[in-house]
């Protein structure tokens, strides 16, 4: 009842805000391929690469027409593209092997390169409510979340890793945007985040003030979100697919060597946004995206010993009947050279 309740969240969340987008073949280029891309979130440097390639016509040179759309959060990006809404998008691996148990047989939607090489997943908590780096510190305390949001979908796989209760605290539902007011007023003692979107609370209260909780230093090796494709261009468009990888992967390299291109991009994009805190959010990003076994298989890429520790973890909390397989849920066919991949900077 709970993965059926989530699913159902993630699809009301997702599909009444991809149904208005227009045919692709009202807004695309002749002659170029369209491809509709949906965020994880809105529009900050975190996910800046996307805008790089837009902008210095990385996917045109691919033979692509990419637009690029703000997202309603990283699980809702898996039904925005099994939906059809969109072909190709940014989200959760963690939820995307949740959603292939539900959904068995050909994959709907499968992931296609790793843009989280680990999971950004964090707690942040004031530490004048008691709460240190140490998970137990948030026993009984009021942590605030989204409904539907991969940071807090995973507790339970960190709960089980320190042998806490999953009841360990007391979750305080709210939206993205209110997430940060509740922390400040002390209506809550932490909430969930990505670290990287931590900037606009560091931004409002001292970082000396905060705790930040790390699940990857809980011991939890998560792979976060993944460029995600749908069935339909993986089968019938993996030229697309394997352009569309490329001109990212430049981009990448372009912003991991050249944080400011990454800035740029992003206000650009979104001018009311400040570049300062853009760059220190993407600072936080490329911490997680070139994390250190990237400099193994490169940018991208998963080890598949890992993945198939984080299918049977997934499974295990969330009791899933039909667990996927690894080739199931991440398709590397498509993957641009190792040689290009490689880290640069």
């Amino acid at each position: 009842m709970q993965r059926r309740s989530f699913l159902s969240r993630a699809a009301a969340l997702s599909l009444p805000l991809a149904a208005p987008l227009s045919s692709p073949s009202v807004w695309a280029q002749p002659g170029l391929v369209p491809i509709r891309f949906t965020l994880d979130f809105r529009i900050t440097s975190q996910t800046a690469p996307f805008l790089v390639a837009l902008n210095k016509g990385y996917y045109r040179d691919e033979g692509l027409d990419v637009r690029v759309d703000p997202g309603a959060g990283s699980v809702a990006s898996i039904t925005r593209i099994a939906s059809g809404a969109y072909q190709m998008g940014l989200g959760d691996i963690s939820s995307l092997i949740e959603f292939q148990s539900t959904t068995p047989g050909t994959p709907l939607v499968q992931a296609v390169y790793q843009y989280y090489n680990r999971a950004p997943f964090v707690i942040i908590g004031r530490k004048d409510r008691g709460i240190t780096t140490d998970f137990r510190s948030l026993a009984g305390k009021k942590i605030a979340a989204a409904a539907v949001e991969s940071t807090r979908r995973a507790w339970p796989m960190v709960a089980r890793k320190l042998r806490l209760k999953a009841d360990h605290f007391t979750w305080a539902t709210t939206d993205f945007a209110s997430r940060d007011n509740v922390v400040v007023r002390g209506d809550v003692d932490g909430a969930t985040y990505f670290h990287d979107s931590a900037v606009s609370l560091f931004s409002r209260m001292k970082p000396e003030e905060l705790s930040v909780l790390r699940y990857d230093e809980a011991g939890v090796n998560l792979y976060g979100n993944a460029i995600l494709a749908s069935n339909a261009m993986v089968t019938q468009q993996p030229a697309a697919v394997a352009g569309f990888l490329r001109a990212t992967n430049r981009a990448i390299q372009d912003c991991l060597a050249d944080p400011a291109q990454a800035v740029a991009a992003t206000l650009a994009r979104e001018s009311i946004l400040n570049g300062a805190v853009e760059l220190d959010r993407w600072r936080i990003t490329s911490q997680y995206l070139a994390a250190p076994d990237t400099r193994g298989h490169g940018l991208g890429d998963v080890l598949k010993r890992t993945l198939e520790q984080q299918v049977d973890e997934v499974t295990a909390v969330f009791g899933l009947k039909n667990p996927p397989s690894v080739e199931g849920v991440f398709n590397r066919a498509m993957l641009p050279p190792l040689a290009e991949r490689k880290m640069l900077a």
